[in-house]
């Protein structure tokens, strides 16, 4: 049998750049990696289910958006394998409203927001107090990633009757808009990365969604540690290893958890995509991975 030590399981044409980071971070550690593509997806099941090759860690980057991967999360979960960001708690911190209210009881800056009930379970409710969220606000379906569904610039009741008929059977936040302060000519909007204990903290651009790096000067300057606390916290409240948070800086000089946390994370690299998070800080991630599939190498 071959047995490896991390099997990386990708559908997204984008993500190859990222893989050829994680090649090379595995190569440098000694870790072996199988990849696993729709290509060679059922090869690899079928080697699995003959006992011809087995592995030790899952980093899944398939499942989400193609149902024929699932045979492999669930022979890694039958089998007792390591997985980075498990799936029933991708599931589960998908769920921006259980986030909020988590993220509420555990003591961090949230948006004021309203949850409203699924459609299919609900169809008929009374406007809420919109009053709190100031006349203009988000709608948000609960379990949607990537901006699907969202509507940022709401104002009325019938925009908000409209949207919960998109996703009918998922929760909608209505959330209040953040006023940000202003650093050095610049919105204090940040977009964290977090891998296994380590954060990548960038200034964020919500139109472009551009991201720039937070120099270790500006931490300083702007006293932005808290980024880092934030991070971890919400690591220890979702139990993920690498996603992505947004983190607002507010006039009245709160740091606001706005968008909760985002899995899978867009890996595409700076160099190659003008919205592609930092080189540097893709690296520092594969490495960081490979040394995740390493060190549960030594203990299985």
């Amino acid at each position: 049998m071959s047995r490896y030590d991390l099997c990386l399981a990708w559908n997204w044409e984008f993500d190859a750049d990222f893989v050829h980071l994680i090649e090379a971070a595995c190569v440098a550690r000694g870790v072996s990696l199988l990849q696993v593509s729709p290509q060679s997806l059922d090869q690899v099941l079928a080697g699995l289910e003959n006992r011809e090759i087995a592995f030790r860690t899952l980093f899944d980057r398939a499942s989400d958006s193609d149902p024929r991967f699932q045979p492999l999360v669930d022979w890694a979960t039958r089998h007792r394998v390591f997985s980075v960001n498990p799936q029933k708690r991708c599931i589960w911190s998908g769920d921006k409203a259980t986030m909020h209210l988590e993220f509420i009881n555990h003591g961090l800056y949230t948006p004021y927001t309203i949850i409203l009930s699924p459609y299919s379970k609900r169809a008929s409710i009374h406007p809420s107090d919109l009053e709190p969220l100031e006349g203009c606000f988000a709608i948000k379906p609960a379990c949607e990633g990537g901006g699907d569904g969202v509507i940022l610039e709401a104002s009325s009741w019938e925009q908000v009757l409209e949207a919960r008929q998109q996703y009918p059977h998922e929760k909608y936040l209505l959330q209040a808009h953040v006023n940000t302060c202003i650093l050095d000519g610049r919105q204090a909007w940040f977009r964290v990365l977090f891998c296994d204990g380590a954060i990548y903290p960038c200034w964020w651009d919500q139109q472009t969604h551009v991201y720039a790096r937070v120099t270790a000067e500006e931490k300083a300057r702007f006293s932005l540690r808290s980024l880092r606390q934030i991070s971890v916290r919400i690591a220890q409240i979702c139990g993920l290893h690498l996603f992505s948070t947004e983190i607002a800086l507010t006039k009245e000089g709160h740091f606001m958890v706005v968008d909760y946390v985002n899995d899978p994370v867009d890996l595409r690299m700076q160099s190659k995509a003008v919205d592609g998070v930092p080189d540097i800080y893709l690296e520092s991630i594969a490495a960081r991975l490979a040394r995740l599939a390493d060190r549960h190498r030594a203990i299985s």
